[in-house]
């Protein structure tokens, strides 16, 4: 793990992610659920998932979400970023998010990130201003240029900068890997295939809002110096097998789920 918090240009770039909640719809607006859950994408709800559609987080994305860019089949969801114009953008990208939201607890994901240099695979929860309230978030991305690692940050109150880097053995984008944290009052813990590899207890570097949760996949021709150059080289794919949440006290949800495990 290689803490990059120095890095100021990673912590300004990392709204990239952050922004596409800012901006949200009304209709993407949700209440507080935090009741457990395991989503294995044999079907897709759209009363449980809210799907981003038509708009764009900004000047720095190069694409434009589009529910088109959403597939689930087979047990796993995919989501593409492929050529495609949409209002400025040559390009179409997918994303989702949870209509709920949810707070202390453990949040898990089964993934296979995308392949590309300028690519963002991400998981993460995210509140803010499109809820009427304060920008809080927890993320795990996967950057394109470079996926034997993935990214942990997170932000309170609109304040990152607590970014680190976590080797991914063999490779995020070549097969399936489990990432998890397990957020409480007094301690966040980030998982990489079942092991530990981040643990925050200051504070002030805890989120305390409750969070909806997002899965997303975009790209960028700007944010060189963080996401590195874009270059297309065909349609990527971002793959999500499982996406679970356990509320404190519960049961865990799944055999070899970190929360069957937790002290």
């Amino acid at each position: 793990m290689t803490t990059i918090s120095t890095k100021v240009s990673a912590a300004i770039v990392s709204l990239g992610v952050s922004m596409l909640a800012a901006i949200a719809p009304v209709s993407a607006q949700g209440t507080l659920a935090n009741k457990s859950f395991v989503e294995n994408f044999d079907s897709f709800d759209r009363s449980f998932w809210y799907v981003a559609d038509g708009w764009n987080n900004g000047a720095h994305q190069n694409c434009t979400w589009s529910k088109s860019q959403i597939n689930a089949a087979n047990g796993t969801l995919t989501l593409n970023l492929t050529e495609g114009q949409s209002k400025d953008r040559k390009y179409l990208c997918g994303e989702v998010q949870t209509k709920a939201r949810y707070g202390y607890g453990t949040y898990e994901v089964r993934m296979k990130s995308a392949t590309g240099s300028g690519l963002n695979s991400a998981f993460f929860s995210y509140i803010g201003p499109s809820d009427k309230q304060p920008w809080d978030e927890i993320d795990f991305e996967v950057l394109g240029k470079n996926t034997n690692q993935v990214q942990t940050n997170q932000y309170i109150n609109g304040k990152g900068g607590n970014e680190a880097l976590v080797p991914v053995k063999g490779g995020a984008d070549q097969g399936f890997n489990d990432y998890a944290f397990v957020w409480e009052k007094d301690r966040l813990r980030y998982f990489v295939n079942g092991k530990m590899v981040h643990e925050v207890t200051d504070p002030s570097k805890i989120p305390t809002h409750d969070q909806k949760i997002f899965l997303s996949l975009w790209g960028t021709d700007t944010l060189t110096s963080w996401m590195g150059p874009f270059t297309y080289k065909g349609q990527a794919s971002m793959v999500i097998d499982r996406v679970s949440f356990t509320a404190p006290g519960d049961k865990c949800q799944f055999p070899g789920s970190v929360a069957c495990n937790l002290d």
